[in-house]
């Protein structure tokens, strides 16, 4: 198990991302117009480094459902490979195949 206090930095780092995500799109739609002088571009480029980095997508990063565990994840299954294995042995995923060597 992950720390908790790990898991609710995370979720909080998730709140930032969904309420700054529209104004970053716009930020940079408006940043990557032609028309614009390079002193345009410069003050967009200000606003975007001036919203908080943890608002960032690229700061995200994805947990195991069950875990917490940040490392070794499968998008398919939202989790970890320790517990999906253990799934795919007591045969809880049907049409998986387990591989034991």
């Amino acid at each position: 198990m992950a720390k908790k206090s790990l898991i609710q930095r995370e979720k909080k780092k998730q709140k930032l991302e969904q309420k700054y995500h529209l104004t970053r799109l716009f930020l940079k739609n408006e940043r990557s117009k032609i028309s614009l002088s390079d002193k345009e571009k410069w003050e967009i480029q200000g606003k975007l480094q001036s919203l908080p980095r943890n608002s960032a997508p690229t700061r995200l990063h994805r947990r195991c459902f069950l875990t917490g565990r940040p490392r070794g994840n499968y998008r398919d299954f939202g989790l970890s490979r320790h517990i999906l294995r253990e799934m795919f042995h007591a045969c809880l995923l049907p049409g998986a195949t387990r591989s034991s060597w």
